[in-house]
């Protein structure tokens, strides 16, 4: 794969946040890797981004590429040599460019599946809707502006909120060679986001109830991200352990009943599907 970096802008970014059980969260997640809990739920969502400028980090600002790009994330923490590293675990990665698809996975770290998409902007409101070509997955989801984060049950405030994405910053996707995860950076000098206000949300992908039994996966918030600028950069390849999934799930049984839900702290002794945008 090429290592240089990539450079671009952020020109709308959607998180639509979910709040799961960590038991079902756990579950679909790859050794060793655990869900991140947020005042006793894991966090997970969809990311409905439109990056423009797309270029080589040495390449001008008019030679980079622009596409709507969609991922399902789950936030994820880990044990590493200095402790408890974090991250988004991205099962599926979809996109309107035939380049990401082709790229990916091949020139750049992660697989991306095509999907077409519709896109609606004013100033009340944004609606992002796609559906994959391989039938597997739509989403339909509208946010409005909000002048602060309202109704979250994850965080208590937009500050709070903000951080917790911008630490979350390296995704995690699956590699066809099923070995190891393919590794993407996002970083910026630039972060910000705003509060949104979910209208109407629908994914068929957290409706699944084969994936998300009824009452497991409950719609929790939005941010969103315009005009930041945006590197992007090649992480070392992470390797799997043993088993996963049900691994995942018996190792948090196991957690719950000596500590309860809560934060990241004191669970690293007890715990020791496409693209490049998340």
């Amino acid at each position: 794969m090429i290592r240089s970096r990539l450079s671009s802008t952020i020109e709308r970014r959607l998180l639509v946040n979910y709040r799961v059980d960590p038991y079902v969260a756990a579950a679909l997640l790859p050794a060793p890797l655990r869900p991140q809990l947020v005042r006793g739920q894991a966090v997970a969502g969809i990311c409905l981004l439109r990056i423009g400028g797309v270029r080589p980090g040495w390449a001008p600002a008019a030679t980079g590429l622009t596409s709507e790009n969609a991922a399902h994330r789950i936030s994820v923490e880990w044990d590493g040599p200095d402790g408890v590293e974090r991250g988004v675990y991205i099962p599926r990665r979809d996109t309107a460019s035939r380049l990401n698809a082709f790229a990916g996975g091949r020139l750049y770290p992660g697989e991306h599946g095509r999907a077409d998409f519709t896109v609606r902007e004013d100033a009340n409101a944004v609606r992002v809707a796609f559906a994959t070509r391989d039938g597997a997955v739509e989403v339909d989801a509208t946010v409005e502006p909000a002048g602060e984060l309202c109704g979250s049950e994850l965080f208590t405030d937009l500050a709070e909120a903000s951080e917790f994405f911008r630490l979350g910053n390296r995704g995690l996707s699956p590699n066809a060679g099923g070995r190891h995860l393919d590794v993407l950076e996002l970083s910026t000098d630039a972060w910000k986001v705003t509060a949104g206000r979910p209208r109407s949300v629908r994914s068929t992908f957290f409706e699944d109830l084969d994936r998300f039994p009824p009452g497991s996966a409950v719609l929790d918030s939005a941010l969103v991200m315009r005009g930041v600028p945006a590197d992007w950069s090649q992480g070392e390849p992470f390797r799997l352990g043993c088993g996963a999934g049900a691994a995942a799930a018996a190792a948090w049984a196991v957690w719950g009943s000596l500590s309860g839900p809560g934060s990241s702290s004191g669970r690293a002794s007890w715990w020791g599907r496409r693209g490049w945008w998340g």
